[in-house]
């Protein structure tokens, strides 16, 4: 929502080019901040050379790896969806990252998705598509849209996927792995992408041409998703990449929420948006709870 907001501000709208060139722009200056804040969390904590020895190991530099597929091919094919296919689309298109981290999880890490998880899986991604539905549907391009799709999904899933073995060596704790993983991302959008798109000149200009809060908005953003971050890859670690994953995309409803508490916007209180978003947040609360073990816990 905070990011959101940095990105209607004049320099991101002032021209066609800051238009096209603010997704990857805010992304880079997003991650580089939320590298920033990883370390000095790591630094407070007396942790910060542990992420170089973390490095080091063989699960350390897999994490990189890990980095590297759900930056900036996860979030460029984002991009690619959000712009080729309408936002709407886009959206719920990227959104099935859980199923399809779930099925990876399946298969390399043997982790069991009973058939009520897929089916409250199913029921979560619908109600995405809900809160993100628009009858004003313009697919540009379908090619580079699907395209945008793919890197995005698997991208995103199969990220959390490797980070799931990697937590298991106990020299890689999700807070190293997080300050790793931001770095590696910031690092290739501004050595490659930025270069590639000739975005480093608009990217100097906002530093020097005094933009108000803008900085400060995206570095509260970054703040505010490196405590999401560590949450989510502690998720992982502790209850799986396809539990950890099905709770992670309820933030499609959770926006909702802030929304209406933070900016006492009440416009999007529709009877679509309240409905999807109680079935987003049920049902994916729900596709991360294996039922049989509650009761014998219960039991217990």
């Amino acid at each position: 929502m905070i990011l959101g907001a940095a990105l209607k501000m004049a320099p991101f709208i002032s021209t066609e080019q800051a238009v096209f060139l603010a997704p990857f722009v805010s992304t880079f200056l997003h991650d580089l901040c939320s590298a920033l804040w990883a370390g000095s969390y790591n630094a407070v904590r007396g942790d910060f050379l542990n992420v170089f020895r973390a490095l080091k190991t063989k699960s350390g530099k897999f994490v990189l790896v890990a980095g590297l597929i759900g930056g900036p091919v996860g979030m460029t094919g984002y991009v690619l969806a959000i712009n080729y296919m309408g936002p709407s689309v886009g959206a719920v298109a990227s959104a099935i990252f859980p199923a399809i981290g779930a099925v990876l999880a399946c298969i390399f890490l043997k982790e069991k998705m009973q058939w009520y998880r897929w089916l409250l899986l199913a029921a979560t991604l619908g109600g995405v598509y809900g809160l993100s539905y628009s009858p004003e549907i313009e697919i540009t391009n379908f090619g580079l849209g699907l395209l945008g799709v793919l890197m995005c999904s698997f991208g995103w899933g199969i990220e959390a996927v490797i980070l799931a073995k990697c937590f298991k060596d106990p020299a890689v704790k999700n807070e190293y792995a997080l300050q790793l993983r931001q770095s590696t991302s910031a690092l290739v959008y501004g050595a490659i992408l930025l270069p590639v798109l000739k975005g480093w000149g608009f990217t100097v200009h906002l530093f020097t041409d005094g933009t108000g809060w803008l900085l400060p908005l995206i570095a509260l953003a970054a703040l505010c998703a490196t405590v999401s971050y560590l949450c989510y890859y502690k998720a992982i670690a502790k209850i799986g990449a396809s539990k950890a994953m099905a709770l992670d995309v309820t933030y499609a409803a959770w926006a909702i929420f802030f929304t209406v508490i933070l900016l006492r916007d009440t416009s999007v209180l529709t009877p679509l948006t309240v409905g999807c978003a109680v079935v987003v947040i049920v049902c994916g609360v729900l596709s991360a709870a294996d039922i049989k073990e509650l009761v014998k816990k219960k039991e217990r």
